[in-house]
């Protein structure tokens, strides 16, 4: 979600002034931009046993709680501050469901790295692939996902992640660097790094 948002502005102000219901229409605006960002780092062993909207709403709750404070010192964009704290809850919902090796999980099994839908993973391999023929068929783009998807798991985490971030989440670089606590050029870097590290995964060998 965009940072210059005046719809979310004009909530917080509200929320600000103590207008009824304007936390709840706060925290509601962004319920779906949460549940698809969830749905998409959820590891799919996870995922079956737990339904990302069940974090959405752990999200929402704690963001409720939490509001006030954030209210008075906001560190970031609220957008932001929502997605740290969904992060927290995947993690944590990661570590009682995998760390502690619950019954139906592979406990052997790394954590499936997300993927980006469709349209950002044609988007993304036609960036990459820019000098290679790409003829535009449903089979060569299924073709274009999985490979990215394989070049993408063999990233570092690191590097994953602030792919994902920028692709996967339309996340601007400076989103990216707020996040990340870095300065804008740093996160720039970082970026440029990782996607050349994709574009080499991505390239059949001896290109």
């Amino acid at each position: 979600m965009a940072e210059n948002n005046p719809l979310q502005d004009a909530l917080l102000n509200d929320a600000k002034s103590g207008k009824p219901d304007a936390i709840d229409r706060l925290i509601s605006h962004h319920r779906e931009p949460l549940r698809r960002m969830i749905s998409n780092r959820l590891d799919p062993a996870l995922s079956a046993r737990i339904d990302a909207s069940d974090i959405v709403q752990d999200v929402m709750l704690e963001a409720n709680r939490r509001l006030s404070d954030y209210l008075r010192n906001p560190v970031m964009p609220f957008h932001l501050w929502l997605r740290h704290i969904a992060l927290d809850h995947i993690i944590d919902a990661h570590r009682k469901h995998r760390v502690a090796k619950r019954r139906s999980l592979d406990r052997e099994k790394p954590m499936v790295i997300p993927s980006l839908n469709d349209q950002s993973s044609i988007e993304l391999a036609g960036q990459l692939l820019a000098d290679e023929p790409t003829p535009a068929s449903a089979a060569i783009h299924a073709e274009l996902k999985s490979r990215l998807e394989m070049a993408i798991s063999q990233l570092e985490p690191d590097d994953r992640e602030i792919v994902m971030m920028r692709h996967g989440e339309q996340m601007t670089n400076l989103e990216v660097a707020t996040l990340l606590g870095l300065n804008e050029a740093a996160a720039s870097m970082r970026y440029l790094r990782a996607v050349r590290k994709l574009r080499s995964g991505l390239l059949p060998r001896g290109i």
